[in-house]
């Protein structure tokens, strides 16, 4: 099979790297392209340290002719850079945002961004040119609420997650310090965190019921993966709710329902995404757990790309957990 061209624009921070490293081996992908602005001309594998001995591809300036272009760049500046290379982008180039400009507000340019929610936007992605790639925080929380969200009218959900110190990106601050991180967790964005808006978008369009979403995120001491546990009232017996999430999860690749409790480390390292029932009385618990990096981020991406060219869903993604 001939391989398709794929270009990464801003290519020095961890999704990005964490593309490269996945696509390398794609057995459909041939990488023509990685940018940086203060980079150029310097190799990859400098930056990312992983890839030494992998790929001697450098850094470019500007982006190359390709099929697929993923958009790696910090939140706000997607839609600056598309207006600045609308010319030097061909017609048929599909495109992939990982950064927020488009989750929302999906037009741009009579252009329209398909939200790139894999399990439940499936039919859409796969006729889709252009995809905004939802958040990492978002993907487990979706994945854990939207199942019994469409069999039953829930009017609060109480949610706590915490996330790695890869989810903040690279840029230098104090809650990334080593010795402020380590041996310790702190709450932030207390019930403001971007996310909550894609996720009440994508409520409203599956209930008609308004759902108020209580969402603390926290910084954990580890580096990568997000654990969320969503928390409401269900008047349906843990049997019924367990079968509604089996049904939902029925045909997906990546996405499992574990019958005992589930761990961090059962998905760091991979795109898989494992959930968890808990009910006592009316009180119902929902846990999950995905790396904020993959599931959360580059391994959606490629997710959506396979379903974009209409490759294997999971290639490129078979990837074992890293459990010790």
């Amino acid at each position: 099979m001939e391989k398709i061209k794929v270009g990464i624009v801003g290519g020095t921070g961890f999704t990005a790297g964490e593309l490269i490293r996945i696509l390398l081996y794609h057995p459909n992908v041939e990488i023509s392209f990685v940018t940086s602005q203060s980079l150029q001309g310097e190799f990859v594998s400098d930056v990312h340290k992983d890839l030494f001995g992998e790929t001697t591809l450098k850094f470019e300036n500007l982006a190359q002719p390709a099929d697929m272009i993923f958009l790696c760049l910090p939140h706000g500046e997607s839609k600056n850079w598309l207006i600045e290379n609308e010319k030097r982008i061909a017609p048929e180039t599909k495109i992939i945002d990982l950064g927020n400009d488009f989750r929302v507000d999906e037009e741009w340019n009579d252009k329209k961004f398909i939200y790139g929610l894999s399990e439940f936007n499936k039919e859409k992605i796969v006729k889709a040119s252009y995809i905004a790639n939802p958040g990492c925080f978002a993907t487990a929380i979706q994945l854990g609420i939207l199942p019994i969200l469409k069999q039953e009218k829930i009017e609060k959900i109480q949610c706590v997650g915490i996330t790695g110190s890869t989810g903040a990106g690279k840029a230098l601050h104090q809650s990334l310090n080593f010795n402020w991180r380590n041996d310790n967790i702190s709450p932030y964005k207390t019930f403001t965190h971007q996310h909550i808006a894609e996720i009440e978008k994508s409520i409203s369009l599956i209930s008609e019921t308004k759902t108020e979403i209580n969402f603390i995120p926290w910084r954990g001491d580890f580096t990568r993966g997000i654990f969320v546990s969503l928390m409401m009232e269900s008047n349906l017996s843990q049997a019924e709710i367990e079968e509604i999430y089996k049904y939902a999860y029925k045909y997906s690749k990546f996405v499992f329902v574990s019958a005992s409790p589930i761990d961090l480390k059962q998905v760091v390292n991979t795109n898989k995404a494992v959930v968890y029932i808990e009910k006592v009385g009316k009180n119902l618990a929902i846990h999950v757990a995905i790396d904020n990096l993959l599931k959360g981020a580059s391994g959606q991406a490629i997710q959506n790309m396979n379903l974009m060219f209409g490759f294997d869903e999971k290639s490129g993604l078979n990837l074992k957990p890293s459990v010790f």
